[in-house]
């Protein structure tokens, strides 16, 4: 045991000086070369003496202490508890005290193909990049994105699920205790309209922003991915996952628009790029489907320029991950905001139907 308390401190001194990825790779070199060097048949049989002890601790070491330790590097002005475990699947910022995240005033022009496949003008009046964030102009080619196909053959098995990581999100009318009347109401009514187009779909109605009455934002993205993984499992042919949020705005944006002759709640789609400005990509967040996830958007975002213009607002474009990255046809969606009623937020949700048939 003496032997593997030396080489843990060997391990401990190593990282509090150096790169953590290369020490990890000195540790295993050192440990690998000292039992060969003493016990050469045990390390042919990869049998070494206090193998499962160390190799525990530097497992649990790259898993666990590696992320944790980039996580606040990242971060710095965060606090422990918004250090979120597992696959670090987001970071929220508080919508009660962010500054940053400011509504920025829509232009509301028709669709012009060959305008939205400027990348320069798609940043300019389609694209609200949050400050803290950096996109590539070859990210945001329209050209690319705009001609993915992102059709599906309906089916009888579920193909789209809407959830709701913030499930506890209210309008200001709504009555205290009535989940209709929250943004899971908001989603009974999606998913009502997509089932009269035929369109196969499972609503999740969980909240995962409270745990035991009080609330606990900065994990809930990691409860709602615990469900998402569990539906996708036993639904494989889910295409189309959809978070349905509310967003908080200042009292004095007003996110109404008049469609069709009816009062509605403007939306907003959102999309995670795992990237800030200041640290570049953020590895443990890796999103495989992000450019599908963007061009979903981007095309929803198209056909309501061309049927309701004013309908939605600019994208928004910030540096974390959001759960997007489990399917290509994922999509967040903040419909409304605190100071709109609940009905203007239900009404929205024939078009959103609407636009989400076009597309798919």
């Amino acid at each position: 045991m003496n032997l593997c308390i030396v080489l843990f401190a060997v391990f401990f001194v190593i990282q509090m000086f150096w790169n953590q990825e290369f020490a990890s790779e000195a540790i295993y070199d050192y440990y690998n070369g000292l039992v060969e060097g003493l016990f050469p048949l045990w390390h042919k049989k990869r049998q070494p003496v206090y193998g499962t002890v160390l190799s525990g601790i530097i497992t649990t070491y790259r898993n666990d202490v590696v992320p944790v330790l980039k996580y606040s590097e990242d971060y710095k002005k965060t606090s422990g508890a918004d250090l979120v475990s597992k696959e670090y699947y987001h970071f929220e910022d508080d919508e009660a005290t962010d500054g940053k995240v400011e509504e920025v005033a829509k232009e509301n022009e028709k669709f012009h193909l060959k305008k939205w496949e400027n990348p320069v003008y798609l940043r300019k009046h389609i694209y609200q990049v949050d400050s803290t964030t950096m996109v590539t102009n070859s990210e945001i080619n329209g050209k690319v994105l705009l001609n993915m196909d992102l059709s599906l053959k309906k089916t009888t098995s579920p193909q789209v699920l809407i959830y709701h990581t913030h499930g506890s999100e209210e309008y200001k009318d709504s009555r205290r205790g009535k989940k209709g009347d929250t943004v899971i109401g908001v989603g009974d009514e999606l998913t009502n309209k997509l089932k009269e187009k035929g369109i196969s779909v499972i609503h999740d109605r969980s909240v995962y922003d409270m745990r035991n009455g009080k609330e606990e934002r900065s994990k809930a993205y990691n409860y709602a991915a615990e469900a998402i993984e569990r539906y996708l499992k036993k639904y494989p042919g889910i295409q189309v996952v959809i978070d349905l949020h509310r967003d908080g705005v200042k009292e004095s944006t007003k996110l109404v628009t008049i469609q069709n002759g009816t009062k509605m709640a403007q939306i907003m789609f959102f999309n995670g790029v795992s990237r800030t400005a200041k640290n570049g990509d953020i590895p443990y967040l890796k999103n495989p489907n992000k450019k599908t996830n963007m061009a979903f958007s981007l095309q929803l975002q198209a056909q309501a320029a061309k049927k309701y213009p004013g309908f939605t607002r600019k994208i928004y474009m910030k540096g974390y991950r959001y759960n997007l990255h489990y399917r290509g046809r994922s999509l967040l969606v903040e419909v409304g905001a605190q100071n709109n009623t609940v009905k203007q937020a239900k009404a929205s949700m024939s078009l959103l139907a609407e636009l989400l048939s076009s597309v798919l």
